[in-house]
Order: C-alpha cells, then structure tokens, then sequence
C-alpha cells in the first residue's frame, strides 16, 4: 500500500485550473522529485498534500486514510511536514525557538534542537542568533529542521534550492544526505534538474498541471527529462 496516495486531483487558483485530473502514488522510503517549468502546478501540488490549498474534487489519502477534507493541523499531527518555498520562518526569533515550534505536533520521535544542529552543522554556531539575520542557505537549513522536529513520516520540500548560491546548496544537500539515506519518504520540488536526478529514487515532470512523464531515474536520460519538461514529448515512462 502507498503511504500517499493522490486520486483524480483537481486544483484551481481562481478560474485558473492549476492541476488537471493528477494521480501520484508515493510509497514509504521514495524520494519522488518533481519537476517542471514555473506553473506547471508542483507548488499548488504540495500545498494540497500538506492542507494549505482546498482540492475542487479528487482525493488525498495518507497511510490509507482519507485526508482529502482535514485541516493542515491534523495533517501534521499524522507526519505529514511541509518546508514551504520562501522557508516562512519567524524572524525575531532564534533559530532554536524556531526548531522548537516544530515540536508542537507533539509527535514522538527521534529528532530533538541537538540532532537538528547534528545533521545541519552550520546552524550550531547560530543557535542563539535570530532567523532574519541568517544566510539564505542557513534559513533553509533551519526551515527543514522546523519540519523535522514534528517526526514527520512524510517530508516535502518546496524548492529546496531556490535562491541560494551553489555552494550553499552543496552544502545543504552534504547535510540532507544522511537524512535521504535513511528510508525517510521525501516529495521534493527541484528546479535544478541534474540534482533532482541524482538524489531522487523516482522523477515524476509535470507540464501544465498534469503528469506527462514518470519514471525511476535511474531508467531516465537528461534529454527525455527535458523534452517533457518543455512540452516537447509528452508520456510516461514504462517503471
């Protein structure tokens, strides 16, 4: 059984219809990267998995259970954590007051301030400083480590590298690596093409609010990615 399961989802912004009739399965330890151009929808996609944005019909199921209609909370209570584009964090706190909001979904789990600053080492020094006097890839950093002091089963990033200076996101990724490693199940958003490829387990390219290609990624080429991703030759890979 799938951990997630999205059915015949439909998603508008006003009369803008953002995703089109979109199934996705996603099973416990993937990382499914999705990508595609600016509006084709993977944003919107999230924001629904995560309870931020109402489906027009379709359904959403976690864990074999229908979420389609709980609110965000809820969502968060069942291991569902969401790392939004833009980090959204509290800037006149500290990054260890951030962390800790993460623990308000009072799930039991493994991850605690130390283990955060463990995986994410550039933040120790900056423990005490507040958010908005970070770098960008130091915010991100602590916007993940927010998600992951909920004990999420289910982990998406929205455009984990968007905005910050390639070094940064080296560094980001040298720290998800463990975390990637260790069977926890990631949806990830990823304009940086070749970097989706190399750390996902599974490439889902969307174009226009629908799916048009799939596949490991393993079994993908750059070029096929590509050609789907501007529309040129739209389809689904056999698995």
């Amino acid at each position: 059984m799938s951990l997630l399961a999205v059915k015949s989802l439909n998603l508008h912004h006003g009369l803008l219809h953002a995703v089109r009739d979109l199934s996705l399965d996603v099973s416990e330890g993937e990382i499914v990267a999705l990508v595609g151009a600016n509006g084709a929808g993977k944003t919107t996609l999230l924001r629904a998995i995560a309870g931020a944005h109402r489906p027009s019909s379709g359904s959403i199921s976690f864990g074999g259970v229908d979420i389609t209609r709980l609110p965000a909370h809820r969502r968060v209570n069942m291991g569902i954590a969401l790392v939004p584009e833009g980090r959204r964090l509290f800037t006149q706190m500290t990054v260890e007051e951030n962390l800790l909001l993460g623990r308000m979904s009072g799930r039991t789990g493994n991850w605690t301030v130390d283990k955060v600053l463990e995986t994410f080492p550039n933040l120790a020094a900056r423990r005490s400083a507040r958010a908005g006097t970070l770098s960008g890839g130091e915010q991100q950093a602590t916007a993940i480590g927010r998600a992951l002091m909920s004990n999420p089963s289910l982990l998406l990033l929205d455009e984990l590298s968007l905005g910050l200076s390639p070094i940064a996101v080296d560094r980001l990724y040298e720290s998800l690596r463990t975390l990637m490693q260790s069977g926890t199940t990631i949806v990830l958003v990823e304009q940086d093409l070749g970097r989706a490829m190399q750390v996902a387990t599974r490439i889902v390219c969307m174009l226009e609010g629908r799916v048009v290609l799939e596949a490991p990624a393993a079994n993908l080429a750059r070029e096929q990615v590509t050609e789907a991703y501007f529309g040129l030759a739209p389809h689904r890979v056999p698995a």
